[in-house]
């Protein structure tokens, strides 16, 4: 019963750990993009914890070194992980996570870095997250939720000796949770534009539901200290969506504007993903793809925004053929 009544409390804040009873076929992670002032270094740091159809567990840290396109995958007893229940605060060892710090003491990495000025997707009572109505809908695959759409960072690491300097650095975080990834996916983010305080992000998935399934997408565009949305859910349309290997194109609009989203992709990196609780999925990702935007007002046909947002991080993942359109 208190496991109930965690999740039920929990079903708001996203960014929590909701994990709370779960003894088979389940993961959840949170994704820390972090991105140095000069744009020299990118590390994604990637905490979590797994439990397979046969109720082992795990708690691990991902380390994704966009920069040098290699990738760390560190497994810990899972014993070793905690989580508060009325806040985001986990730890795995000796390392603390949260949506205002991270502090890292994992082979070759140390460190401690600070968040501020953080931008939440916002909430409402029938939409407490980025999901929207379906935060509420039970037994979907996959959830997903973010913590802070662009942020800056203070602070430094120690990687392989080297200490990075991340102070005036910029930083996404983001989490999902669930028993397996999508089948196939597109996901994108960027938050390094010509302009300040702007940041990109979009995805594109097959969603099974009720014995079937269906292509949904969430994208959400901060620019001019407001949010803009393009989701299945809000009655925004899917107009365009291809991939192949040099290039990502997505096109969606709402009932005001038009939304024109090119990606040059990267060579990327392979990182563990969840199927039914376990990590042995593979997936492949680069934070080094170059999004160029456009976004258009309809009524007027008038270009509101034109730039490319650059250390984009970029998945394209399964069959992305049964997403075209």
């Amino acid at each position: 019963m208190i496991y109930i009544l965690q999740k039920i409390n929990n079903v708001s804040h996203p960014e929590r750990y909701q994990g709370w009873g779960k003894t088979s076929r389940y993961f959840e992670g949170w994704y820390f993009k972090l991105v140095n002032h000069d744009g020299s270094e990118a590390l994604a740091i990637i905490p979590g914890i797994a439990i397979d159809e046969q109720g082992n567990k795990q708690a691990f840290i991902q380390v994704l070194d966009g920069k040098r396109k290699s990738a760390r995958y560190h497994k810990f007893p899972f014993e070793d992980f905690n989580a508060e229940k009325n806040v985001f605060q986990v730890s795995i060892g000796k390392n603390d996570f949260s949506s205002n710090s991270i502090k890292l003491d994992i082979e070759q990495l140390r460190g401690e870095l600070r968040f501020s000025n953080k931008v939440p997707w916002p909430k409402s009572l029938w939409s407490p997250g980025i999901m929207g109505p379906y935060s509420f809908v039970p037994f979907m695959e996959c959830y997903h939720g973010i913590v802070s759409m662009n942020h800056a960072i203070a602070g430094q690491l120690e990687l392989n000796g080297k200490s990075i300097d991340f102070n005036r650095g910029k930083g996404y975080i983001e989490k999902d949770w669930g028993t397996s990834f999508p089948s196939s996916y597109i996901w994108l983010q960027t938050n390094h534009f010509s302009e300040e305080n702007i940041s990109l992000k979009c995805s594109v998935a097959k969603i099974p539901w009720l014995g079937s399934s269906f292509v949904g997408f969430i994208a959400g565009f901060w620019w001019k200290d407001r949010l803009i949305r393009f989701t299945t859910y809000n009655q925004s349309r899917r107009i365009k969506t291809f991939a192949n290997i040099e290039h990502v194109t997505i096109g969606l609009e709402n009932k005001q504007y038009l939304l024109d989203i090119h990606v040059v992709r990267d060579a990327p990196t392979a990182l563990a993903s969840p199927i039914l609780g376990l990590m042995d999925g593979r997936i492949e990702e680069t934070m080094n793809a170059v999004v160029q935007i456009k976004l258009t007002e309809k009524k007027s046909g008038k270009l509101l925004f034109d730039d490319k947002g650059i250390h984009a991080g970029l998945e394209v993942a399964g069959n992305i053929e049964e997403l075209f359109i």
